[in-house]
This record gives structure tokens, C-alpha cells and sequence, in this order.
């Protein structure tokens, strides 16, 4: 296992005019590498160029921003304590109400796929929208707030409290395909899907990832498994301190993901075989959100601070870091 340190990484920068409150969720899209929205708690959606390291354009809600995504390269989708799903057009400049939740929008995703977004919500309701009407498809009941979603080809791996998984498949939601329970005994904080499509990993807030598997023949469930990770153990009392893992992010080459916690760090990890590859150093806050680009050759990495403890003198300022990533941190061994 690689250990990188802040002095070995001239291959990272931090990116200029980002929001100055919580940083919730950072998403590079399909087809733009050099392009990566962020949103956040001061209630705007932003849009980076990372070649120039410019703002190209950002927009409001009314309130703080959770979840975002690319549509495709015009078009980006928006969601939070507004309850709006809101789609601004990056060319025109003008946004759209399409429509709404009953309770703030945690999770906004995009299935290139069935040509579907995806928003889900603590109205414990997920929703379809066509991008060409745009409007509402259909909405479809969980049963319990929606804390978050991953996306794996036509399935939509959701994931609510009390631990519960839900798997659809979005060409058909008349019925869930799969209903489980975490097989972590704390909240689950993040679920993301791995690219090859044969499973997805799931973090809770006890410093744990499970890698679980959607076929459920007995076989391959028999493959699954969970670790420990984001804990530290502090040497002159000898207890183990048990953080959050809040954020995972697949590189859509190797299905390797990264992981990012409140304990500052970002582990990148073999998921078949059971093997960190790399730990990069300390950054100045909690790890809110991660994403690698779609080429895989960055990774975006969001620090904030997240009001997990009652210390709250000398708060680090939002920030979001642009990792250029190597192969020796990414690839399986």
C-alpha cells in the first residue's frame, strides 16, 4: 500500500472561487472532463473549468443546494431544501422549474442509458423526468428518506433510512426488483455502483464500506464483504477514533473507487481483491464528496467542514482540490 504524502503531489490543485459554505456534491460529466459542478450550502450550483481553473457560470436556489448533475454538455440538473428540481441551460444562460419534491432533494443523477434523470428525496420519493418534455415521468414511493443513489446501467441502487437498499430497474418501476437490508449496522452515508455493473459499495456513518453484489444467486453472494476504514487510533489514550465515510467514487477504467471521510482522508481501493492502493495526505476538512472524471485520469475532491463535532474555532475554508491521478494509484496491483 502506497502512502502519499502532501510534499509528493505537485499533481494537484485547488480550485478558485468555490462556495464558501458547505460543498455537498461534486460531479464531472460524460462527455467533459475539464468541466465539474459543485453544490452547496450557499445555495448555488457552480461550474468550473479545471484546464483554466476559472468559474464559468453559476446559478441559485432559494436554499442550500445538495445534489447536481450533467444532463449532457448543455444542460445540468439541480436539487435541495427548495424541494425544486431546477435545469439550467449552460448555453442560454436560463433555468427551469420542472417541478418538485415535498421535503428537500438529496440525490440528482443522470442514466445515459434509459435517457432518464433521477432525482430522490426525504419525502422518501424518487422521480423520473424525460429530458426531452422535460417533465415528471413517474414518481415511485421508498420506504423512508432517501439518503442516497447510485446508478448502474439500467438499475438505480437506492439507499434509505433504516438501512434499507432498494434495487430498480428503471425500464420498469410497476415493482422493486430487490429489497435489502444494509449489511452495516450504521446509517449508510453512500452508495455508488461499480462500472463493470455487477455490484455496488456502500459506506455508513462507523467508519465501514460493504461490497456487495446484485446477482443473488447464492454464489456470488457468498463474494461479499465488508472492511474498516477512516479510523485512527490516538496513541496516548489508545482509543480508536471512528469516522464517517461519507463519499465513494468509482474510476470507470479499473472499478477501483476512492473513499473520502471526516477524518480528512482519501483511500483509493481494489474492491475484488480486497486491497488499499494508495492514501493520500490529510486535506484541511472533512471529505464531503468525491468524483473521478469519466477518463479517470482526475479526481475531484471536496473538503468541508460538516458540523460533526462541537469544535467549531478555526474552520478550514470550503475547498475543492483537482487530483491529476496516476496508474500506481489507481490500477489493481
Amino acid at each position: 500500500m502506497t502512502l502519499i504524502t502532501n510534499s509528493e503531489t505537485p499533481n494537484e490543485f485547488k480550485l478558485d472561487n468555490v462556495a464558501n459554505d458547505c460543498i455537498q456534491s461534486v460531479k464531472f460529466g460524460q462527455h467533459s472532463n475539464h468541466l465539474l459542478l459543485s453544490a452547496s450550502w450557499d445555495s448555488t450550483v457552480r461550474l468550473h473549468d479545471i484546464n483554466t481553473n476559472t468559474l464559468r457560470t453559476k446559478y441559485n436556489h432559494s436554499a442550500p443546494v445538495l445534489d447536481c448533475a450533467f444532463q449532457d454538455s448543455c444542460h445540468v440538473w439541480s436539487g435541495g431544501f427548495d424541494n425544486q428540481v431546477k435545469m439550467f441551460d449552460l448555453n442560454s444562460g436560463t433555468e427551469t422549474i420542472l417541478g418538485s419534491h415535498n421535503a428537500p432533494i438529496r440525490c440528482v443523477e443522470f442514466s445515459a442509458e434509459i435517457n432518464v434523470m433521477i432525482t430522490a428525496g426525504w419525502d422518501a420519493n424518487v422521480k423520473l423526468w424525460d429530458p426531452r418534455a422535460p417533465s415528471a415521468s413517474g414518481t415511485y414511493a421508498q420506504p423512508d428518506k432517501v439518503y442516497t443513489m447510485g446508478v448502474s446501467g439500467d438499475k438505480v441502487v437506492v439507499g434509505t433510512a433504516g438501512r434499507r437498499v432498494l434495487v430498480w430497474d428503471l425500464r420498469n418501476m410497476s415493482y422493486v426488483q430487490q429489497r435489502r437490508e444494509s449489511s452495516l449496522k450504521y446509517q449508510t452515508r453512500c452508495i455508488r455502483c461499480f462500472p463493470n455493473r455487477q455490484g455496488y459499495v456502500l459506506s455508513s456513518i462507523e467508519g465501514r464500506v460493504a461490497v456487495e453484489y446484485l446477482d443473488p444467486s447464492p454464489e456470488v453472494q457468498r463474494k461479499k464483504y465488508a472492511f474498516k476504514c477512516h479510523r485512527n487510533k490516538d496513541n496516548t489514550s489508545g482509543i480508536e477514533v471512528i469516522y464517517p465515510v461519507n463519499a465513494i467514487s468509482f474510476h470507470s477504467g479499473y472499478n477501483t473507487f476512492a473513499t473520502g471521510g471526516s477524518d480528512g482522508y482519501v483511500n483509493i481501493w481494489d474492491g475484488f481483491n480486497k486491497k488499499r492502493l494508495c492514501q493520500f495526505h490529510k486535506y484541511p476538512s472533512s471529505i464531503s464528496s468525491l468524483c473521478f472524471s469519466s477518463d479517470g485520469q482526475y479526481l475531484a475532491i471536496a473538503s468541508s467542514f460538516l458540523y460533526e463535532n462541537d469544535e467549531t474555532r478555526d474552520i478550514p475554508p470550503d475547498a475543492i482540490f483537482i487530483r491529476r491521478v496516476t496508474d500506481q494509484e489507481t490500477k489493481p496491483k
